[in-house]
């Protein structure tokens, strides 16, 4: 396992879509260990491959329970939605307001090429929609109502 470097917005592999697996192999397996451990290092709620310069569509997501590895994943059912404050580890600093789904049902394969299905709610749904959204390229400051303002950040940190 190694940690990775965190491509910060502007860079552009994280406008680009990823390409999915085919190859459930040593080189997934490895990737998938080195994101988890990037993520734990960060503090973050998730990590997507193209967010370590790989354009691959897997990610990683630990809501506090426990890291959950997704190989191709999608989102096959939505229900309600929650306005939400979120960020992100290529957006370091930067926190807006966003509409996400409340619930999320998706399929996805785990790293050996075993078809899953998994459920979520609130931060865990919200998760699942950022990361996947990475995998297409797309960043959560292209969806914000708005972003947060210094004094709502300075407030944010101070709670923490």
């Amino acid at each position: 396992m190694a940690l990775r470097n965190i491509v910060k917005e502007g860079d552009p592999i994280l406008s680009k879509k990823c390409r999915p697996y085919e190859k459930f192999d040593k080189k997934l397996w490895d990737l998938l260990d080195d994101l988890i451990e990037t993520l734990e290092e960060s503090g973050g709620v998730g990590l997507a491959a193209p967010q370590v310069g790989v354009m691959r569509r897997c990610c990683v997501i630990d809501v506090g329970d426990g890291p959950i590895e997704f190989v191709n994943p999608e989102i096959i059912e939505t229900e309600g939605e929650q306005e939400v404050q979120e960020g992100c580890l290529s957006c370091p600093d930067q926190f807006g307001i966003i509409i996400r789904p409340q619930h999320v049902k998706t399929r996805y394969f785990d790293r050996n090429g075993n078809e899953c299905f998994i459920e979520g709610d609130d931060l865990f749904a919200q998760a699942m929609c950022h990361e996947f959204d990475h995998l297409d390229g797309i960043l959560f400051k292209s969806k914000v109502i708005r972003m947060l303002t210094e004094e709502e950040l300075r407030e944010m940190r101070e709670e923490e």
